[in-house]
């Protein structure tokens, strides 16, 4: 297994993860113009939004990795927003081009209206398109060719990431007051709030010129940028996490200068020291570490085998031979975890197709459960993806990171009907933990959940998994507002 660790050592990267981060820091920024105090006082909330065309360069530490262009355009009662971004990302050591396209119309009132998003890279694809009726959402996601129809219940009428400064400036806001908008990732078909802070006025040197500015704050699941507008309402500059910014330009500077590398490997930059060195993760039965630094992000530390208390958590390995009553009994409705989802296709003809070469149908669950998780350790290419995960398209494409690897699983687990989840959290890999998804399964003989990583081959999982959420796709939308900001320290193992 070590031997599998070295030379996969990027499979604990968190890919998806932390492209979310990247796209949403980028995503979540302002259209060309928003409105000065004049206008909004003489048109109101129901104005027209301003039309624009915008060009910025997207930066990393100051290395430029892309482009972003933003137009917006008065359609009808309300507002058309498109956003085209290119970049070349450095995700576990691969530079990787990734191309995301976003068209939207939007109600008077900055609310969506119907949407397309598309999001390509190198080798894998992911289209999405929907509408919105008051709170019910209507899509078509999936790989092109390979869509699946969802409705999904939304909890407010949602805004769209590049509109939501301009529904802002609509408040009419005055320095130190907040507006929280429900916005809605078509990445992940995720939905949070975004908290929009009017911070003050202050003067700023854009290209060479000295510009009075004033700076917002977009604190989303606690990730949070800044943004400059300037007495003209148009945007100067734009920060985020993981040290991306961006700045308006010119069309031709935008377009120039994109030809090199990726900059800093995001993996790396998120990855988090350890304290302790470890020697063969895999044989640890027990781990107790002080983690720190979340702040009030709504994380699933506690549960299972990891138990929570007074800021250190300690994990437990499961046994690899079940006992009697040693997992525990589970209380609740195992359903959901059965169900398909828009990245889950557990129901897709060629997912049953697949299962029936990997299980007999006599096999017992355990057993199935342990020929699922080899089958996809073999069958799948390690490599690094800057997709949105999905089971069909990785069954199709043979390869991905451990992303890929869990929904892959998770499809084929909920088919063969053992309930399976996907978690999200980091594990342990030379001196540093990296951001990585697996799997949990619920096994009836065992009474409870069993982990598992297909990426690296482990059924339990080692106990540097350390969990920070589970659930859908979109729940790893709750892990960006802790990325930079984790301290971990080991207090104690056990062999």
């Amino acid at each position: 297994m070590e031997k599998a660790r070295r030379k996969w050592h990027w499979m604990a990267g968190g890919g998806t993860i932390l492209v979310f981060a990247v796209l949403l820091a980028i995503r979540l920024g302002i259209p060309g113009k928003i409105y000065d105090d004049a206008q909004r006082a003489a048109a109101g909330k129901q104005a027209a939004a301003p039309s624009g065309e915008t060009w910025l360069n997207i930066t990393q530490n100051g290395h430029k990795i892309g482009y972003a262009r933003r137009l917006q355009s008065q359609s009808g009662g309300g507002f058309h927003y498109g956003e085209e971004i290119r970049m070349r990302i450095n995700m576990m050591g691969i530079v990787q081009p990734i191309a995301v396209r976003t068209e939207a119309e939007l109600k008077p009132d900055g609310t969506l209206s119907s949407f397309q998003f598309e999001l390509r890279s190198n080798l894998f694809g992911f289209k999405a398109r929907g509408s919105v009726d008051g709170t019910k959402l209507t899509i078509l996601s999936g790989a092109p060719g390979s869509e699946t129809q969802s409705v999904l219940p939304l909890a407010e009428t949602p805004y769209l990431g590049g509109g939501i400064l301009t529904s802002a400036a609509l408040e009419n806001l005055m320095p130190g007051e907040v507006k929280t908008f429900p916005v809605l990732d078509p990445a992940s078909l995720g939905q949070r709030p975004a908290r929009v802070t009017l911070l003050a006025e202050e003067p700023l040197t854009v290209m060479g010129k000295s510009r009075m500015t004033r700076k917002y704050e977009v604190d989303y699941t606690g990730m949070k940028q800044f943004a400059w507008i300037d007495e003209e309402g148009s945007i100067v500059r734009e920060t985020g996490i993981l040290g991306i910014a961006l700045e308006r330009v010119a069309k031709e500077e935008a377009l120039a200068g994109l030809e090199g590398g990726g900059g800093v490997d995001l993996a790396d930059l998120a990855a988090i020291p350890s304290s302790v060195h470890i020697e063969d993760p895999e044989k640890l039965t027990r781990l107790k570490i002080r983690i720190a630094g979340f702040g009030e992000q709504s994380l699933s530390l506690d549960g299972g085998r990891q138990a929570w208390r007074d800021g250190v958590l300690t994990i437990r390995r499961e046994a690899d031979v079940a006992k009697p009553g040693g997992a525990g009994s589970y209380v609740g409705n195992l359903q959901a975890f059965l169900e398909p989802t828009p990245f889950i296709q557990a129901d897709h003809p060629k997912i049953g197709k697949a299962l029936k070469g990997i299980v007999a149908a006599n096999d017992p669950e355990e057993v199935k459960a342990r020929k699922i998780v080899a089958w996809v350790y073999k069958y799948l290419e390690k490599r690094p993806v800057l997709s949105v995960p999905n089971a069909l398209e990785t069954l199709e494409q043979r390869m991905g990171d451990c992303n890929e690897h869990a929904v892959l699983l998770a499809a084929l687990a909920r088919a063969a009907g053992i309930p399976a989840q996907v978690e999200a959290g980091v594990v342990y890999l030379r001196g540093r933990f990296y951001y990585h998804a697996w799997n949990v399964l619920f096994l009836k003989d065992r009474g409870g959940w069993m982990t598992a990583d297909a990426a690296l081959g482990q059924m339990p999982a080692d106990v540097t998994h350390i969990r920070f959420v589970r659930g859908a796709v979109d729940r790893q939308l709750d892990l960006l507002g802790i990325i930079g900001k984790l301290n971990m320290e080991i207090l104690e193992t056990a062999r």
